[in-house]
């Protein structure tokens, strides 16, 4: 999702939603990933978590290396049928070209990540967006998830 173009680096930015998973899908995902992206005089700050359901772990996304890192939070799958709330926090400096991992908040239970990475000289024009991606298993057995409340907030 597109949305205004934010021209100055993040002190905060939370990216936060509540996602309910049906029953019968539980164990379907190979992972979920959300992110929030803001590209400024071509410079690409990334910042995303994803649900690494084939390890049981969350992991961060290091765009500069195109990799997935380990966030060193086990991943508790989210029960059925319940409503889960997450909160993802993040910050960048746009004189070193840093992105920060903050924190990640599951059901009010708030994990410190502190990672730090790069962020990616690209070229490409102003923007700023929030994304939210199902990754199938090797089987791709089809399975739904609900977002509600879905809100970003920065200063």
């Amino acid at each position: 999702m597109l949305h205004p173009i934010v021209t100055n680096q993040f002190t905060e930015l939370t990216y936060e939603f509540d996602l309910l998973i049906p029953s019968g899908s539980e164990n379907a995902p190979q992972a979920i990933e959300f992110e929030c992206q803001q590209i400024l005089d071509g410079w690409i700050y990334n910042f995303a978590f994803q649900a690494d359901y084939g390890r049981n772990l969350w992991r961060v996304f290091n765009y500069g290396a195109k990799a997935w890192e380990s966030a060193s939070i086990p991943l508790q799958r989210f029960s059925p049928g319940t409503w889960h709330h997450l909160m993802a926090e993040y910050h960048n400096d746009t004189a070193s070209h840093t992105v920060f991992h903050d924190a990640l908040t599951v059901d009010g239970v708030r994990y410190t990540v502190n990672m730090t990475h790069s962020a990616f000289f690209s070229g490409a024009n102003d923007q700023f967006t929030n994304a939210f991606q199902l990754d199938s298993d090797g089987q791709i057995t089809p399975y739904s998830v609900y977002l509600d409340k879905m809100k970003i907030t920065y200063k």
